[in-house]
């Protein structure tokens, strides 16, 4: 909701006049304030949810998060503004990523891509409920135009933070892993899990312990009567793991695709066309602010409704394909833009290019959230292994945060410049992800969690990642 709230507020009068008129380079720092803090805490967040479990640091995060939304409702200077939204970028970073874990660990393999991508869904309607609760208290003369559509945040917030500690379940995975087996028992049965799941997922946790130990024995030259030690044992379910183990040989390779991917999933220039949506409306021709508040709220109700779909059809159409061809389909439109404005054919007033504009900024999002938003999240989770998902998972948030910092603070400076070379940017990034996904990214579509693992194994992922698609 935040990403839906942000945009709008920092172009009303009210605002304004509360914190005066910013330049690019500022308006870009307010932004995108939130994001350097979210992608730090990020990288403690799974060890928070190793610690604590997955709940617990869900809420943890979602408590840090409504504390910041206040402090921005209540804000008195640009410095308080700011320290609030560095405070929400703590709690995201602590919850968001933590939440697809939790969700992918407690999800079947049959139903894993509808219920890991609900998130989305989730974040599209926050899009929707931030831009037209800013686009009714636009109307409000004085302050609390702005400051509202924060308090409302703040208390979904707190309340979601008080319903995860009340309602949510531990991880059965989690509780495994640690030798809980009866706690383990019974989360699945609130969960409603059949016998053939569980075992499924115990015998993952089994054979993942023994890879772990096998790793290090080989290591150290182990002998076939030090293998055969490294047999599933319960204890071996209590092992502790550091965070340094995403580096490990056996899963580097995991972990440095998912960071890459999730990096590059926001220097497509999503969140650059999320927060600015209305300036970019503006600089296409809708110059009024009525208008382009309007125009931002339909393009967040338009991928609200193409999620919907989205999400129930990512089993079938295959995390590979979508991410390939949505990152080709996505450098297009953000090519066909740029070329637009690199040879001057959009006007404010005349003309049918600004409308090709406009309508390639709804096709962007559409394409966006009909394929990476729906893959990418879901991918950089299950090609981790159990002992390293929460902690690589983070990594990769963390990773995003970064991107989308880079994105937040250069879009609004590279528009002042120039009103092309934002676009050639993102669609040579989208471009390049495209390329690399094609020849290093496995499948993993309908695939258990380990299974998935296996495809990783000892340099033959790609390969059959690549014949399972053909297939």
């Amino acid at each position: 909701m935040d990403t839906g709230i942000i945009g709008p507020v920092t172009v009303m009068k009210s605002y304004e006049s509360e914190f005066g008129s910013q330049s690019a380079t500022i308006h870009g720092l307010v932004v995108s304030a939130i994001l350097i803090p979210a992608a730090i805490s990020s990288f403690f967040a799974g060890r928070v949810a190793d610690l604590l479990g997955r709940p617990k640091g869900i809420a943890i995060g979602a408590l840090v998060f409504g504390l910041g939304a206040a402090l921005e409702a209540g804000a008195v200077s640009i410095a308080m503004f700011v320290a609030g939204r560095c405070i929400e970028g703590i709690g995201e970073g602590l919850y968001l990523g933590t939440l697809v874990v939790y969700i992918c660990e407690i999800s079947p393999p049959s139903q894993r891509g509808p219920l890991t991508t609900g998130p989305q869904l989730l974040i599209t309607l926050g899009l929707v409920a931030g831009f037209f609760t800013c686009y009714g208290t636009a109307q409000i003369g004085s302050s609390l135009a702005w400051r509202l559509p924060f308090v409302i945040l703040a208390c979904l917030s707190i309340m979601f933070s008080i319903a995860s500690t009340l309602f949510l379940v531990p991880s059965p995975r989690w509780l495994t892993l640690r030798g809980r087996q009866s706690e383990a028992a019974s989360a699945w049965d609130v969960l409603g899990v059949g016998m053939a799941e569980r075992e499924k997922a115990e015998n993952q946790l089994g054979t993942e312990a023994a890879a772990t130990e096998l790793v290090g024995l080989t290591d150290t030259a182990a002998t076939p009567n030090q293998q055969e030690l490294a047999s599933p044992a319960p204890a071996q379910a209590t092992k502790k793991f550091s965070f340094l183990d995403v580096f490990s040989k056996d899963v580097r390779k995991q972990t440095a695709l998912a960071a890459f991917m999730m990096g590059m999933q926001q220097l497509s220039g999503i969140d650059g066309v999320l927060y600015y949506a209305p300036l970019l409306f503006q600089q296409a021709g809708l110059a009024s602010a009525e208008a382009s508040f309007l125009a931002s709220g339909v393009s967040a109700i338009v991928i609200f409704a193409v999620t919907i779909p989205a999400l129930f059809l990512s089993d079938k159409w295959g995390r590979r394909p979508s991410t390939i061809y949505g990152g080709l389909a996505l450098s297009f439109t953000m090519f066909l833009i740029g070329t637009l404005y690199a040879l001057s054919l959009v006007h404010p007033t005349t003309g049918p290019a600004r409308w090709v504009v406009i309508g390639s900024i709804y096709l962007f999002a559409i394409i966006y959230c009909t394929s990476w938003a729906v893959g990418i999240k879901l991918y950089a989770v299950e090609i981790q292994p159990q002992r390293t998902r929460a902690s690589a998972t983070s990594l990769a948030h963390g990773s995003n945060w970064v991107a989308n910092f880079a994105v937040a603070l250069a879009t609004p400076i590279l528009l002042d410049r120039s009103s092309f070379g934002a676009y050639f940017l993102f669609g040579g990034c989208a471009a390049l992800t495209a390329g690399v996904c094609a020849v290093v990214m496995p499948e993993t579509r309908g695939r258990g969690l380990g299974e998935i693992e296996a495809a990783f194994g000892k340099g033959g992922g790609e390969g059959r990642g690549r014949r399972a698609v053909r297939g």
